[in-house]
C-alpha cells in the first residue's frame, strides 16, 4: 500500500535539525519511506477561502501489500514510527492517507 503523510503547520514548538534527522534516519532504516518535501510556495485555484499555510510539508511511505507477519503488519510498524515524527513530538499533527497502489 502507499500512503501520503500530511504535515500540518501547527506544532507548539519548533523541531531542531537533530530530531529532524533522526527521524529520517529511522525513517529511511525502516525501509518503509520514499521522499517528502517542505512546502513553501502556495497558490489557490477556486475558492480563495481555503487556508494555504496549514499543510507545510509531506512524505511519501509504501508497505507491503501483505497484511501482517509474526512481527506485525508494515502499516503498524508505519504507525509506530510515525509517533516518532518531530511535528508530533512538539505537539502537531501528521494525517496518513491512504492511496491505491499505482500499476507498475
Amino acid at each position: 500500500m502507499q500512503y501520503l503523510l500530511l504535515i500540518y503547520n501547527d506544532a507548539e514548538s519548533a523541531a531542531d535539525a537533530e530530531e529532524w534527522q533522526a527521524f529520517f534516519t529511522r525513517a529511511r532504516a525502516s525501509g518503509l519511506f520514499v521522499g517528502g518535501s517542505e512546502l513553501v510556495a502556495h497558490s489557490v485555484v477556486g475558492d480563495a477561502a481555503v487556508v494555504t499555510d496549514a499543510v507545510v510539508g509531506y512524505m511519501r511511505f509504501d508497505t507491503a501489500d501483505d497484511a501482517g507477519s509474526e512481527l506485525g503488519s508494515d502499516k503498524e510498524a508505519l504507525l509506530q514510527l510515525l509517533t516518532l515524527h518531530p511535528v508530533v513530538a512538539h505537539g502537531g499533527t501528521v494525517q496518513l492517507l491512504e492511496m491505491p497502489r499505482s500499476p507498475t
